[in-house]
């Protein structure tokens, strides 16, 4: 058995459009790797800085992740004896391809719809300010069902109403 700490920068696309780890960030790993009958299996946690915007306001945001990582790496020419269809990783000499698995722990650990915080009030709709500046923020509108009955209205009988 061996642990390793180790630092590499992030690979491309490791993440979404909203939110990811940018290209070259570094991803910190601390791993145990383990030689069993099968191959060498690895375990450990993998930690970095995920980067993107918060889906209702668009502001930047950051998020610091951490995975835990476990994958089993055959040694080459391993048949698997069960009957599940998984392909196992092989190792490749001493080297170990630990992408994909990364790539998995933290897509999957990311929030699909990444909020600043948890009470974001987002843009107006309207005219896509943000509401967050402005609590008290509106437009006078007519509702639509209504806006029909609007052409009935004789301007001049409204006026004599008011004064």
């Amino acid at each position: 058995m061996r642990t390793l700490s180790r630092s590499a920068p992030a690979p491309a696309d490791l993440g979404f459009d909203v939110l990811g780890v940018p290209h070259g960030t570094p991803v910190d790993l601390d791993l145990r790797l383990e030689s069993v009958m099968e191959g060498v299996l690895v375990s450990g946690t993998a930690r970095a800085v995920a980067a993107g915007e918060c889906v209702r306001c668009l502001d930047p945001i950051e998020r610091s992740i951490e995975v835990e990582l476990q994958e089993l790496y055959a040694y080459p020419g391993h048949e698997r004896d069960d009957d599940d269809d998984a392909e196992l990783p092989q190792l490749e000499g001493d080297l170990i391809d630990l992408e994909p698995v990364l790539r998995d722990a933290v897509v999957l650990a990311l929030p699909f719809q990444p909020v600043c915080r948890a009470d974001c009030p987002g843009l107006c709709p309207q005219c896509g300010e943000r509401l967050a500046d402005d609590p008290g923020h509106s437009h006078e509108s007519t509702d639509p069902r209504w806006a029909a009955l609007q052409d009935l209205i004789d301007p001049r009988t409204t006026q004599t109403e008011e004064t």
